[in-house]
């Protein structure tokens, strides 16, 4: 289980998240929504201590990550998969070395990381896109390496910051095709953080919305779709203030 209790975070005097409490059962796939700058990617980024908290904390199956050391960070690490919005691969590697990058890492041996390699490209759709490199492809395909780097690795959670972000309405629903399935294929529980309420209906088994720091509303897809708070079915229905 992944637990968010009481965190704040602020940069440069500005209140990010004031408060954020938040449990992701283990086995779902909860997706967290609001506004942009609302503080969803700044929540992600302390479940892998690439942020510190001011306050409060994140536990992962009981550790926090605050107080962990480098070696018992990187052991949490490697039970994680953050997909980042940008897919932050490495220009100077091909696809395959991309996904590899991480398993070498680990000293697995060559025969498993390449059969790792190739399990996690099909599951994602690019079987025989090994040689490429991230210039070659769309913004779809790029985000599709980084989820399958993620999956090689075999994680217990995996982590989406705005993965259908930049795209167009088709590859937007082949992200979506894809997180189901990872979820479906590696019973992995997953934190999905978007803005994009379509998505946030089709992978979510739960949604909660981040509002000025802090929880305002968690429920089922259908409670959310159903929501009379006025804050939470402005931002669903895309209304203007």
């Amino acid at each position: 289980m992944i637990q968010f209790q009481d965190l704040h975070k602020a940069f440069d005097g500005k209140q990010v998240l004031t408060g954020f409490t938040l449990d992701v059962k283990d086995g779902e796939t909860l997706v967290i929504i609001g506004y942009s700058g609302s503080g969803k990617s700044v929540a992600l980024k302390h479940v892998v201590g690439l942020l510190h908290p001011d306050a409060g904390d994140v536990t992962v199956d009981g550790r926090a990550v605050s107080t962990l050391d480098r070696p018992s960070l990187a052991a949490l690490r490697r039970e994680i998969g953050f997909v980042f919005q940008f897919a932050a691969l490495f220009d100077s590697l091909n696809v395959a070395d991309n996904v590899r990058l991480g398993l070498e890492r680990r000293g697995l041996p060559a025969d498993e990381i390449a059969e790792r390699v190739r399990e996690a490209l099909a599951l994602v759709d690019l079987t025989g896109t090994d040689d490429r490199y991230p210039a070659e492809l769309s913004g779809g395909m790029r985000k599709r390496v980084g989820i399958a780097r993620a999956i090689a690795l075999r994680p217990r959670y995996m982590l989406y910051d705005e993965p259908t972000t930049g795209l167009d309405p088709v590859t937007s629903a082949v992200m979506d095709r894809l997180m189901v399935r990872t979820r479906e294929h590696l019973g992995v529980t997953g934190v999905v953080v978007t803005h994009d309420m379509r998505s946030a209906y089709t992978v979510g088994d739960r949604i909660a919305m981040l509002y000025e720091g802090r929880v305002r509303q968690v429920g089922t897809v259908e409670e959310i779709r159903q929501t009379e708070d006025p804050v939470v079915r402005q931002f669903i229905e895309g209304r203007p203030s």
